[in-house]
């Protein structure tokens, strides 16, 4: 079950909050873990075992790090739990990328292949073991107490509104609220308005391009111009930024309507200046997370080195983001594209970069994130490679067969117009001005501002759900592009 879908709209989702209100407060962690529980096992089936054993390890490790604080075993205690998580992650991620490199390895000596049937990968396995792993190091570095109660640790690995698609949340970012948390009207409103404006960028912006991206990455470099490709990979740009945000968007107010207050997890990335500042806005929470459970600890013991600790620390780190992002090569070489991106700016190109007039260097994380986007989305490295030649240049299409105007109508130039608007802060701003215009005002003009305001964004807020619930109810492409995650 995913949230753009009508039957998570207007079954699901009134149902859980009306008997979540409904149960009581101390019975409430309960009931919301059994409904995660459902959620998850709606689309997963028996996989669902998966997230019990999770849960179940990670509740018991927790426990056994803290009880043998200062013995010997406390050490094997913390690896073995970490190995094991990890374990889980590489058997159902990673086995058939092993086997392929392997039977790819053997093949030039000659060798026979090892079969292995396909591995199903469990939705949001990279999100909770993530979440798994840093509940486990908190504990043994002292920074939180195990979590003793069951119930409450399940539902944090298995909490259904960020379970999916995150953020990644830490154990003491909402060890209080898991423990007790209340539920404002504003709050709850909040969550709303959040969750509403979250699918509208899922479902009227994201899916809108998302059509014409995968048909130009379908083509194949004989029928592929410089034009399509451009189209495709600024579309795809569209896509991949508004599906992230928007779900994360959706999570977050999920989240305050039962009383949570998640991380943000986007910030307007395509406005950054520099790919430093690109990934301090671009999935906070999984950079973040990286920083604080692999880069910090790898620098910090090869800082004796200097600089040199520094780039060490970044390749490996932005290695490990392209491989947490799918079992591929075109995954791995995309992070160590952006960790040689960031080793450049540590190294001295951050200078040149802050004498540019500020449009210029918008434009030129742009343009390299352009560049990058093909590794992320093609199947293969040969296809990535052919469709940033076509970008560049080196098109091998007529134009003919496929011409653009079969790829870009005026629905599409009106969502791509959209898309590069509402990456932009642009009416965050307007509607600050706004409000500090109405606070100004006498009372009475003041009153009726508001009250506009307020109509205006219940107006835009319900429009949104109208247009989404219709998309989504004609059955127009919806695409899940978090299978792969």
């Amino acid at each position: 079950m995913v949230f753009s879908s009508i039957i998570f709209l207007f079954l699901f989702l009134p149902v859980t909050l009306a008997f979540y209100f409904l149960v009581g407060k101390k019975r409430r962690n309960f009931f919301l873990l059994l409904v995660s529980l459902i959620f998850y096992a709606w689309g997963e089936n028996f996989y669902i075992l998966i997230m019990f054993c999770s849960i179940i390890i990670n509740y018991f490790s927790g426990i056994l790090i803290e009880r043998f604080k200062q013995h010997r075993i406390l050490k094997p205690l913390y690896y073995s739990s970490i190995v094991i998580n990890l374990t889980l992650l590489s058997v159902f991620k990673y086995s058939n990328f092993f086997v392929d490199n392997i039977n790819y390895l053997l093949s030039l000596f000659e060798i026979g292949p090892y079969f292995l049937n396909p591995i199903h990968l469990p939705i949001g396995i990279s999100f909770f073991t993530f979440q798994a792993i840093s509940y486990v190091i908190d504990v043994y570095r002292g920074e939180t107490q195990a979590q003793k109660n069951p119930i409450d640790m399940g539902l944090y690995i298995a909490s259904f509104p960020q379970l999916i698609a995150g953020p990644i949340i830490r154990y003491h970012d909402i060890e209080k609220q898991i423990k007790s948390r209340s539920v404002k009207i504003n709050d709850f409103a909040y969550g709303i308005e959040r969750f509403l404006y979250g699918l509208g960028k899922k479902v009227l912006i994201a899916n809108s391009v998302a059509l014409s991206a995968d048909k130009i990455f379908a083509l194949g470099p004989q029928d592929l111009t410089m034009g399509l490709a451009w189209l495709g990979i600024v579309c795809y740009s569209i896509q991949i930024y508004f599906d992230f945000s928007g779900y994360s968007d959706m999570a977050i107010g999920l989240g305050r309507m039962f009383g949570f207050r998640f991380m943000e997890n986007f910030n307007y990335p395509y406005i950054s200046q520099s790919m430093q500042e690109f990934w301090r806005r671009w999935h906070i929470s999984l950079t973040t997370w990286i920083r604080d459970y692999v880069f910090l600890p790898i620098a910090l013991k090869r800082r004796y080195w200097g600089k040199w600790g520094i780039v060490y620390a970044l390749m490996i780190t932005f290695s490990l983001i392209g491989l947490w992002h799918g079992a591929s090569w075109n995954f791995i070489f995309w992070g160590m594209f952006h960790g040689l991106l960031l080793v450049s700016e540590q190294m001295g190109f951050n200078k040149i970069l802050n004498k540019l007039w500020m449009p210029i260097r918008i434009m030129y994380v742009n343009f390299i994130l352009a560049l990058s986007w093909p590794l992320f989305r093609a199947e293969t490295f040969s296809e990535a490679l052919d469709f940033l030649s076509a970008m560049l240049g080196l098109a091998q299409g007529t134009g003919i067969e496929h011409h653009i105007g079969l790829y870009l109508n005026n629905e599409i130039i009106l969502f791509l117009v959209l898309g590069i608007v509402f990456s932009t802060p642009v009416f965050p701003f307007l509607k600050k001005q706004l409000t500090t215009v109405i606070t100004r005002s006498d009372i009475i003009q003041n009153s009726f501002g508001y009250n506009v305001l307020n109509t205006v964004n219940t107006i835009a807020l319900f429009l949104i759900l109208l247009l989404s619930s219709m998309n989504l109810a004609s059955g127009s492409y919806n695409p899940f592009i978090y299978f792969r995650f």
